[in-house]
């Protein structure tokens, strides 16, 4: 027998970024088996970066430090960023990239729910534009390369920009495997000479498609907690997966498959933790819909044809600034009313 009462208590913000955070953790594991600890260093720079802006600006602006520091968003979006570059960028990189998101993304626009682009992206963003050499050494998985470099090794380059001995930074790092598709594809190569390179795996990129499986894991665990709604990344995922199936199908030997668009980049990422931000992302279920829809369309538009190795990031600010009109538009009518507000 069930006794009263029945009304449950609503999860706290900082209760349900906890839950995200954990639902990272299966994606972070396969990134630290593949690519080695570095990517640990990173989050810790980045989460030390993110609560100390964190604190600094809530000063200036004459706010309680410590309700907004438990919150837990600062550090959702110091990790999301941290999983977004390569895990051998250099310490003031993450430092930068951190910075700004807190500072200009979020806190220039008003805090904690007033911010309308998605700050970890936004961070992204500005990182990418601004240093694109760094942006692009990613390392090579475990098993591929011929050099591996130990966690001390990894340490001295992201601190000291020191590698063991004579070797290059070209022999322990790669592009990753959309840039690699991509830059094969405008030299004439054929698709299916081109996935048979040893860096590409299963349905992607080796390493990087497990990443991908892990944070679809976590995904699917923050779906049935109902942390968030099936719209957005069902959408994202089926437009994504429609447009380069639809491709392939066309013509197979420029196009990759809908799996490889799937598991390469930050799909899984996107999909699950990025686009379904709830402060940047609007509010009714036909909304999401149209907003995620969009976000994988330009995701695949940038992948293809775009200058940046994923689309994924600039997909998500550009669909952020429609949303304000996504939402006037899909705003359901008053009740009682046949026409919307």
């Amino acid at each position: 027998m069930a006794f009263s009462p029945f009304i449950t208590k609503p999860s706290s913000v900082s209760e349900i970024m906890l839950q995200v955070l954990f639902a990272l953790i299966p994606g972070i594991l396969f990134y630290v088996w593949f690519y080695g600890p570095a990517i640990l260093v990173s989050m810790l720079l980045a989460s030390i970066t993110a609560l100390a802006t964190e604190a600094l600006m809530l000063k200036l602006r004459n706010r309680p430090i410590a309700p907004f520091l438990k919150d837990n968003t600062a550090l959702l979006t110091a990790w999301l960023l941290a999983l977004s570059i390569p895990p051998l960028a250099p310490w003031w990189l993450v430092v930068v990239g951190t910075m700004f998101a807190i500072s200009i993304a979020k806190h220039l626009y008003g805090g904690l729910g007033s911010n309308p682009f998605n700050p970890a992206m936004v961070g992204y963003a500005v990182l990418i534009i601004s240093f694109p050499s760094y942006m692009t050494h990613w390392l090579t998985p475990g098993g591929l390369g011929d050099i591996t470099l130990g966690f001390s090794d990894q340490l001295d380059y992201i601190f000291h920009g020191i590698l063991p001995g004579d070797i290059k930074l070209d022999a322990v790092t790669m592009a990753t495997p959309l840039d690699t598709l991509k830059t094969q594809l405008h030299m004439n190569g054929q698709m299916k000479t081109i996935l048979d390179m040893p860096i590409y795996g299963h349905f992607a990129g080796v390493g990087s498609e497990w990443v991908s499986v892990g944070f679809l894991l976590g995904g699917l665990y923050l779906f049935f907690r109902r942390i968030i709604s099936w719209h957005i990344p069902v959408a994202f995922l089926a437009t994504l997966f429609a447009v380069s199936g639809l491709l392939h199908l066309v013509d197979p030997s420029r196009y990759a498959g809908p799996l490889f668009h799937w598991f390469s980049g930050a799909a899984m990422l996107g999909a699950f933790f990025i686009l379904t931000d709830p402060v940047t992302s609007p509010t009714t279920p036909r909304g999401r819909m149209i907003f995620a829809c969009g976000a994988g369309l330009l995701t695949f538009l940038i992948r293809v044809y775009g200058g940046f190795p994923d689309g994924v990031a600039f997909a998500t600010l550009l669909m952020n600034i429609s949303v304000p009109l996504i939402d006037a538009w899909t705003q359901p009518a008053v009740f009682g009313r046949k026409d919307r507000p």
